[in-house]
């Protein structure tokens, strides 16, 4: 008997991750392809198509993929277009998962932006296993998130509800954010934006710090948390300042959903203590007593490795089962 197989698709400005998922969680097999070398973008999705089917094939899954889920930039769920995205050069409309759909011979696809697909994904093999009524926080080069609530991930009217990183932290001479707002969560808690704090903090501060040996304009977020856990004083400053907005803003979406979770991943989310107890201290003293106790701080149980291609796959499934349930009512109505 033949297993059914998903493939989870993560689209990057850089480079397109894929895999091979099976029905628990586990990556058979993945690979890559250069997303940035492709200004064309059915050339792009012809070289997709070579790759993923050589590991298909290479792996005995022909004929036993159920459906294809795939994380990218301003994706949309409801319209399986991509519009324009950042970091791509295509644009300004994609019909992503149709082309897709097509050059697989029909596999049904799902599209949706990586921190629904990173919601997906957890929901479904890692740390909200179970729950209804969670949000997960990612905290890469950008803040996103993907809002659960009732089992069902929030999507909005349009399809691009969810864009808590760009709420604003900030009311007066806030950061000027890459969303072109000011003040927003991603410009003060994202990689880049521990970044730019940590640039503040030298100009306005006079004491030694590690930080100081770097080029200033060069420092990233991983040299603060090198120098934080080297005992740097101004470093753990930064995180402190860092968790302190986190968990301000942490009430605030409490205070939307009431979730039973707000689950944290990517680079930021590994830096342990030095962000989240500051985080959990700041959540505690500003959430309203109503919820207060009721909403737990997790860190994502997904591997980083297998992260993006497991939350795209979980759509996979997704799609599976929404191109199935019309086909079942057709045949039912043919049979009456």
């Amino acid at each position: 008997m033949s297993k059914p197989y998903v493939v989870g698709i993560d689209i990057g400005g850089t480079n397109t991750v894929f895999g091979i998922v099976d029905a628990r969680g586990h990556v058979v097999a993945a690979d890559s392809v250069k997303t940035k070398k492709h200004v064309d973008f059915d050339d792009y999705i012809n070289d997709l198509h070579e790759g993923l089917s050589r590991l298909i094939k290479a792996n005995d899954a022909e004929d036993q993929i159920q459906g294809i889920g795939i994380g990218a930039p301003n994706a949309n769920y409801y319209t399986g277009e991509i519009i324009n995205p950042p970091n791509l050069p295509w644009g300004p409309i994609i019909p992503l998962a149709e082309k897709v759909s097509k050059a697989f011979g029909g596999i049904p696809v799902a599209i949706t932006n990586d921190a629904n697909a990173a919601a997906v994904g957890e929901m479904t093999y890692g740390a909200a296993r179970g729950m209804k009524d969670f949000i997960m926080i990612t905290l890469g080069t950008g803040v996103g998130s993907g809002i659960v609530i009732n089992g069902q991930l929030v999507y909005g009217s349009d399809g691009f509800a969810g864009e808590l990183g760009h709420v604003i932290m900030k009311r007066n001479n806030g950061r000027v954010c890459g969303c072109g707002r000011t003040g927003c969560l991603e410009a003060y808690c994202s990689a880049t934006g521990v970044a730019r704090t940590a640039r503040e903090f030298l100009e306005i501060r006079n004491e030694p710090s590690l930080l100081r040996n770097l080029d200033i304009e060069d420092i990233t977020s991983k040299d603060v948390y090198d120098a934080a856990m080297a005992g740097d004083r101004l470093a753990k400053d930064i995180f402190t300042f860092t968790g302190t907005i986190l968990g301000e803003a942490f009430a605030d979406m409490v205070a939307f959903s009431s979730p039973q979770a707000i689950v944290l991943f990517g680079g930021l989310a590994k830096s342990g203590e030095l962000l989240l107890k500051p985080l959990k201290e700041t959540f505690e003293k500003s959430v309203m007593p109503v919820f207060a106790g009721k909403t737990k701080i997790l860190i994502s149980e997904l591997k980083e490795s297998d992260a993006a291609v497991l939350g795209a796959s979980a759509l996979g499934w997704e799609a599976r089962y929404r191109y199935e349930a019309p086909r079942a009512e057709k045949i039912d109505e043919v049979a009456e």
